[in-house]
């Protein structure tokens, strides 16, 4: 935590000051990146909670600028004209959104084509954006950092397929270690001699140069790419899975080896419009598919996690200063979602200090759950009354939030479900909820039921007004009310404070504070 931090007064709590008044967070407000890749040249516009940013903009135009690089030595002709094109479009949008100077950079077609500079002057010449050409360790380092902006502090190895490349960075305490980068990319794997059977001995021994300059990397693999994202959403389709959120979605080797078949026997048409996959992309699937399944039995990691973050969010990260990059992105996220949406922004932390006394021995992991859902409580009031519920699960299990493994999402749903409604039966959403056991579905429960009770002691948002006390042997809820909070206690307060101890299983007692 920074000096700013440890000057913050104890109620902040083990999440800190939230930085949103810091200069350094304002600046980082609105950031426009564009990645000229080998397949695609994409913007994106950041904005938001600088920790967790929302993504204000985002375009991709699929040009395969490195199709037929292998052969030709030069820049796809077609995909040039279309790139330069989009790029000029890019920079008009960023100057419209007040989202400049862009911050750009060209991967492996670029630094491998000769003409690949002209390209580079001519974009200039033509938009005024200067395009740094990055050499494949710097590319590594970047996808890295992108994943280290939605998981800090994580160990693991993170694989970055693109068109012409893929690379390898390891990252261990949240700083990024070794970096390596191969010719793995599915257009140049298109280029490959002897079909299937030549491929295949073209990546069995190129990933065989990446293991031994990596070494043994037994933790949790991390996916960055728009290929191994295609290849999660069949793999979704595959076993059925409910919840289509690609950031944090977990497979197995076995899930992995499985999927890659499937993708074989599959009609490439058939499955790329039911998985949402577009017919550039479907086309380097089973390529990529072949790699993904050689790097897993290579490395045999402990764990395999999809990332949505890769190297656009890298070129963010790199322009945080440490004291941001050392936050959590979920809180952060959270609490620039109530300061923007909530109607008594600052309640959020009231609310928390108020219900913590029912989760005394939960674990810091749960904490940040409980302190998450106070913080969104309120965000989605402008929604209509009778569909709060659902809508308050819908942004919470799909919201573009860092941080968040899958089960977290269902977690912090069923709370802020429970925070306008009751029961959970009923909704669109059953499928989803045996996503996590019983005894913390009903813990969401009990989270959403106190949530549902404390917005109704409304005060200024750092008002006194009681405090619950909470004892388990005895099964025994007590609430200590302010004489400011008292009169808030009318009848549909007491019906919610009812169903919170129903929840617990508890006997209730209301007192007043003297």
């Amino acid at each position: 935590m920074d000096a700013a931090n440890d000057a913050s007064p104890p109620d902040w709590g083990p999440f800190g000051r939230p930085l949103f008044d810091d200069p350094e967070t304002r600046a980082l407000s609105r950031v426009g990146v564009v990645d000229v890749g080998s397949n695609s040249v994409r913007l994106v516009v950041f904005d938001g909670a600088a920790r967790s940013p929302a993504y204000f903009y985002n375009e991709k135009i699929m040009c395969a600028l490195g199709a037929g690089l292998s052969e030709t030595g030069r820049l796809n002709p077609e995909g040039r004209k279309r790139a330069l094109a989009a790029i000029h479009r890019f920079q008009l949008l960023a100057h419209g959104m007040r989202a400049t100077p862009l911050t750009a950079v060209a991967t492996a077609a670029m630094r491998e084509a000769s003409d690949g500079a002209d390209f580079i002057a001519e974009a200039e010449r033509l938009t005024g954006l200067n395009i740094h050409i990055i050499d494949g360790t710097e590319e590594a380092r970047l996808s890295a950092q992108g994943v280290l902006l939605g998981w800090p502090g994580s160990y693991g190895l993170v694989c970055d397929i693109g068109g012409s490349s893929m690379e390898l960075a390891e990252i261990a305490g949240g700083t990024v270690g070794r970096c390596v980068t191969s010719p793995l990319g599915p257009l140049k794997l298109a280029d490959v001699k002897g079909g299937r059977k030549g491929r295949r001995g073209f990546i069995k021994a190129e990933v065989g140069k990446l293991k031994c300059e990596m070494g043994e990397q037994r933790n949790r693999l991390f996916l960055v790419g728009g290929s191994w994202r295609a290849i999660a959403r069949i793999d979704m389709d595959r076993r059925g899975y409910p919840l289509h959120v690609l950031h944090e979605y977990r497979m197995t080797a076995k899930a992995i080896r499985e999927t890659a078949d499937y993708i074989q026997k599959q009609d490439p048409e058939v499955l790329r419009a039911r998985c949402g996959v577009s017919r550039d992309r479907m086309a380097l699937v089973p390529m990529a598919a072949e790699v993904l399944v050689e790097i897993v039995r290579a490395f045999r990691p402990h764990d395999i996690a999809v990332s949505s973050y890769g190297i656009r969010e890298g070129m963010l990260y790199q322009q945080m200063p440490q004291n941001l990059r050392d936050r959590d992105p979920l809180i952060e996220a959270c609490r620039f979602a109530e300061r923007k949406d909530a109607r008594l922004p600052g309640f959020g932390r009231t609310v928390y200090e108020f219900l913590l006394p029912l989760f005394r021995s939960a674990k810091p992991e749960q904490l940040r759950l409980i302190k998450a859902a106070c913080l969104l409580h309120d965000v989605t009031w402008r929604a209509h009354p009778d569909y709060r519920a659902e809508v308050c699960f819908d942004n919470a299990t799909r919201a573009n939030l860092g941080g968040l493994k899958h089960s977290e999402r269902i977690f912090l749903g069923l709370a802020l479900l429970h925070r306008y409604r009751n029961k959970r039966e009923g909704t669109h959403f059953e499928d989803m909820y045996d996503m996590i056991p019983p005894e913390q579905q009903l813990q969401a429960e009990i989270v959403g039921k106190a949530l549902r009770f404390g917005a109704m002691l409304w005060l200024d948002r750092d008002a006194d007004i009681g405090e619950l006390k909470w004892f388990p042997k005895k099964k025994r809820l007590v609430l200590n009310l302010t004489e400011a909070a008292w009169p808030l206690f009318g009848e549909v307060a007491a019906a919610r404070f009812g169903s919170l101890a129903s929840a617990l299983g508890a006997e209730s007692e209301i007192t007043l504070r003297r």
